[in-house]
């Protein structure tokens, strides 16, 4: 009766004229629900056409039978048993079946029906059911869904039930078993006989019965030869070749359709041309072999020594077909296998840890091996430079076929890498006369085996030459081959990808370093006709120079000279296309800077070296600033600070060179990065792009101060003038981590005695700035979070969440680096303005995670100034508006304890508690006790337990007693007889 829309359409429709009486009725009646007999007139009247109406009528009486079933006379429960029959039975003489989603409904109906009466008051429901079909095409129809519906109320294990529902089918089951399970078999033995050929869907249909209704009736019922051999005949009706796999569930079913299909012919595989059978006959043989495989371990593991063994005997002879259907040439034949293969492996896996590493392995190990290793090769039609979908297809592919590789290195190392090598040193002998397909596959299987084979078969390279590993052989051969010369693009990358992913190999054989790096730096990497190859092999270069620059420190000036060109700045006017992209460069300029910084020149060589990479890239950017900032074309403009972006960006890259033991003052760098920031600074006030600029230099600005550490203070100021101005919400958000990178890294710490001139050092140069810094940033902040926003811009709301989240963790950086002097510092009038944020920002926002920042800092403060010899005025703070913010906060509807974050702030409230009692002592106990917890007429008892839990010095014990009061709160609120009582009476 809730949608009265319904009740209207019904009212005005032309064809429910015949008997308005009905439906005047239906419309003016003040309970929809309670007479079903209304809803059985309309839904057997022949004149009824409309099918939304029908489907109405329908979901009344399901209504009427799931949830009022009991609350029926026998003669309604007589009456809709009728009624549904009848329907039925219009259904035999109509010469156009319903609407599917009618008969879907009308099965869930007999199906809810079913479920209600079969134990009771209809026990002959199949009888009349099957009676009244018969081999009707339509009433068949119905009958197979309304299994289904029955199958979904009553087995279906993914539907949750009550242990009621679940006594009530388990006998339902019971009672099918013993009553009707062979007249339904016979049932499905005759539908699929009669419309195997005529009526493919309804064959379909009752498949899909059999497949459901086989995991728990009598499976000697089906798995005959009898029955197996009309479903294998169904075989050759394409479209129900898949639904036959929901067939195959058990072991003696499997072996049985098995028989019948290899006596039917259809394990002739190399034999059948129609493709798209064979995909789904792959399925099939997929289905089985994995039901076999589940069979095996299921008894293995429940100590069934015999019936194990006979599942692993049963599952030994499918391996030909799988193999057949492996290596077939269609790879979506192949890929349907896979998941069988993958599974039979590791039952071989555990039959060999079980019994043994000497077990003797099936013959056809061997060549499943060699069939993936087949089937991993690339397909002469494969489009390099132009990848579709089948492309992307053939990619997924592989990497099933590469999950196939290890899982046959788990089963046998040995057997694998020896079959790896053969192929690898049989293909590497004839590489100039080999096709691209058999090279690349053949540097593919050894890149795999990095993945696929343990640490003790050589994944990890001796120095030892005794204990020389197959690996290091192949990989000698792999350099010294001329290989890397090969004309394809497959070959180059997989050549340059395999060399990277064993770079451990050339610290073992140092003297191959040299020709494999101009390898990397002639035209078969850096400077290869294909972009592809060129942008892989930038990263590739930075990762191996990363690995072996020890090795490299006579090669680093050689190196640096033969990619002078590849660092160049490429300015918009240029025209000419670069050889790597601006991402690609980034790699080159920090294997620049690995080099230069990891070599054994002393400082001065050093900085020369570095001023030499950095100098081109800060002279362009003065020319490009220039022109931007007297640049009207908005495209012209947006291009130019790309390129500053990428300039700045590339300088920042080199300094990722530098570590802890090679920095940047120890390698004598820091006054070329000195005047890189004094370059970059001015693209600050730049009035166009301020965007991408700012973003570009305040990256800079955070290396900067992880690499020159003091040496970048002076610079920030007027970096931060810059930065406060005109910003957005965004700007403020990506600001505040620079402060609170500054703040944190600059810290006063007490552990830290011995270095107290240089604190005292950077302390006086940080402190100042941050005072100074301090309110106009708070400022800033502020104006960004009044600006009026609409109510459903979710993005506008979700900034201002994010900067006010941003604003917190900087007062927290603050508190919690030894500088409160600069929150102290700032005027009282300020001082207040900001506790008052973060008293709002514990109480009133429903961000838990901005909350629990906000106790943080409250703690802390307490900590700082709430003694006796603390800041002036700050323990009234502490009781008119902390202890209240501790106390108001969790009674709040949107403290969810549910959320793991809202129990962190929980526990963070607790804390400013025992941090108030800690540093305020029995006069904190006394104002609760005597002036706050009567304020909020809590009782004496309560106020007592209050008390007496603060005390306690474990801090766990107020946490947890603080969730619980909480979550009583809670319960107490939600509850309609809690509330009853609070509206009722004070003394709860």
């Amino acid at each position: 009766s809730d949608d009265h829309v319904l009740y209207c359409n019904i009212f005005i429709n032309p064809s429910l004229s015949d008997d308005p009486v009905l439906y005047c009725n239906i419309f003016i009646k003040p309970s929809l629900s309670d007479d079903p007999v209304l809803y059985c007139n309309i839904f057997i009247n022949p004149s009824l056409s409309d099918d939304h109406v029908k489907f109405f009528c329908f979901q009344v009486l399901e209504h009427q039978i799931k949830y009022r079933h009991g609350g029926l006379s026998p003669a309604q429960q007589q009456l809709i048993r009728e009624t549904l029959m009848k329907w039925l039975q219009g259904q035999l003489m109509n010469s156009q079946p319903e609407k599917p989603f009618i008969r879907n409904k009308a099965a869930q109906v007999f199906a809810l029906t079913f479920v209600m009466e079969y134990l009771t008051h209809w026990p002959k429901f199949f009888h009349d059911l099957l009676s009244l079909v018969g081999l009707n095409p339509h009433g068949v129809d119905v009958y197979l869904r309304t299994l289904m519906a029955i199958d979904a109320e009553v087995v279906d294990r993914d539907i949750l039930h009550s242990p009621e529902e679940v006594r009530r089918n388990t006998l339902i089951k019971d009672g099918m078993r013993e009553q009707v399970i062979p007249s339904l078999v016979e049932s499905w033995y005759q539908i699929l006989g009669a419309y195997q050929q005529s009526h493919p869907e309804i064959t379909c249909q009752c498949l899909e019965v059999v497949g459901a209704y086989v995991s728990w009736i009598d499976l000697n019922l089906i798995a005959n030869d009898r029955y197996v051999s009309l479903s294998v005949v169904s075989l050759s009706v394409v479209s129900l070749s898949v639904v036959s796999l929901s067939v195959v569930n058990k072991t003696k079913l499997v072996e049985s359709l098995c028989q019948v299909l290899q006596s039917a012919g259809f394990f002739n595989v190399d034999q059948e041309e129609d493709v798209d059978f064979l995909a789904k006959f792959s399925r099939l043989v997929n289905g089985m072999g994995q039901s076999l495989v589940l069979s095996w371990t299921k008894l293995a593991k429940g100590g069934a020594v015999k019936e194990a063994a006979e599942a692993l005997r049963a599952l030994e002879t499918k391996v030909p077909l799988l193999l057949q259907l492996l290596v077939h040439d269609d790879d979506d034949i192949s890929a349907n296998i896979v998941g069988f293969c993958y599974d039979y492996l590791n039952v071989l896996k555990q039959v060999r840890y079980t019994l043994g590493s000497n077990t003797f392995f099936p013959s056809l190990y061997p060549d499943i091996m060699l069939a993936v290793m087949k089937k991993l090769t690339y397909d002469e039609e494969y489009n390099f430079d132009n990848e579709g979908e089948d492309e992307a297809m053939f990619v997924e592919y592989r990497k099933q076929l590469k999950m196939l590789l290890d899982r046959l290195a788990q089963v046998s190392p040995d057997l694998l890498l020896e079959a790896v090598g053969r192929v690898f040193n049989n293909t590497i002998q004839r590489w100039q006369t080999a096709s691209f397909m058999e090279v690349e596959v053949a540097i593919r299987l050894l890149y795999m085996l990095g993945e696929a084979l343990p640490a003790s078969h050589g994944a990890h390279f001796s120095g030892d030459t005794a204990k020389t590993s197959a690996l290091q052989d192949m990989m000698r051969t792999l350099v010294s081959s001329g290989l890397s010369g090969y004309q394809h693009t497959s070959v180059s990358l997989e050549f340059f990808e395999t060399v990277v992913r064993y770079d451990k190999f050339f610290l073992v054989e140092p003297q191959h370093i040299p020709i494999v790096l101009m390898s990397f730096l002639d035209h078969r990497g850096l400077r290869h006709s294909s972009p592809k190859v060129r942008s892989r092999v930038a990263y590739l270069f930075s990762r191996f120079v990363k690995t072996l620059h020890k090795h490299m420190n006579s090669f680093i000036e050689d190196i640096l000279s033969r990619i002078q060109d590849l660092l160049e700045l490429a300015p918009p006017e240029n025209g000419f296309p670069a050889l790597l992209t601006s991402d690609d460069q980034l790699f080159i300029f920090e294997t620049a800077g690995v080099l230069i910084v990891h070599g054994e020149s002393p400082a001065e060589r050093k900085q020369a070296l570095m001023r030499s990479l950095l100098t081109p890239l800060t002279d362009a950017f003065r020319l490009l600033l220039a022109k931007l900032a007297s640049e009207r074309e908005e495209e012209r403009q947006a291009a130019l600070a790309d390129c500053l972006s990428h300039a700045v960006g590339f300088a920042s890259r080199t300094s990722k060179a530098f570590s802890n033991k090679q920095t940047v003052k120890q390698c004598g760098c820091t006054e070329v990065y000195r005047d890189c920031l004094q370059t970059f600074l001015p693209a600050l006030s730049c009035p166009v792009q301020r965007g991408s600029l700012r973003s570009a230099v305040r990256s800079f600005l955070h290396r900067m101060i992880i690499c020159l550490e003091e040496e970048v203070l002076p610079f920030v100021p007027a970096a931060s003038e810059h930065m406060l101005k005109d910003c957005e919400a965004r700007d403020l958000q990506e600001f505040i981590p620079l402060i609170s990178q500054i703040t944190a890294k600059f810290k006063v710490t007490r552990d830290l005695q011995e270095f107290i001139p240089l604190i005292s050092q950077i302390t006086d140069q940080v402190s100042p700035f941050l005072q100074q810094v301090f309110m106009p940033l708070v400022l800033a902040i502020f104006e960004v979070l009044c600006r009026p926003a609409e109510d459903n811009d979710q993005a506008a709301a979700l900034e201002k969440q994010m900067l006010r989240r941003s604003y917190f963790t900087f007062i927290q950086t603050i508190t919690s680096s030894g500088m409160n002097e600069v929150l102290a510092n700032q005027g009282v009038e300020n001082v207040e303005r900001v506790l008052f944020t973060i008293i709002q920002g514990a109480v009133d926002f429903p961000d838990p995670i901005a909350q629990k920042t906000c106790f943080i800092i409250l703690s802390k403060l307490v900590e700082l100034w709430g003694g006796k010899d603390g800041m002036a005025g700050f323990p009234d703070f502490i009781y008119k508006h902390i202890v209240p913010a501790c106390f108001l906060a969790p009674l709040k509807p949107s403290f969810d304890l549910t959320d793991a974050q809202t129990v962190l702030t929980l526990s963070e409230c607790a804390l400013t508690l025992k941090m108030i009692h800690l540093r305020r002592g029995p006069e904190f106990i006394q104002y609760l006790q005597q002036e706050y917890l009567p304020s909020l007429q809590v009782s004496p008892e309560i106020t007592q337990e209050v008390c007496q839990v603060l005390q306690q010095p474990d801090a766990k014990v107020l946490k947890n007693y603080m969730k619980v009061r909480s979550q009583l709160v809670v319960a107490l609120e939600t509850s309609p007889l809690c509330r009853l009582c609070l509206e009722t009476s004070n003394d709860i």
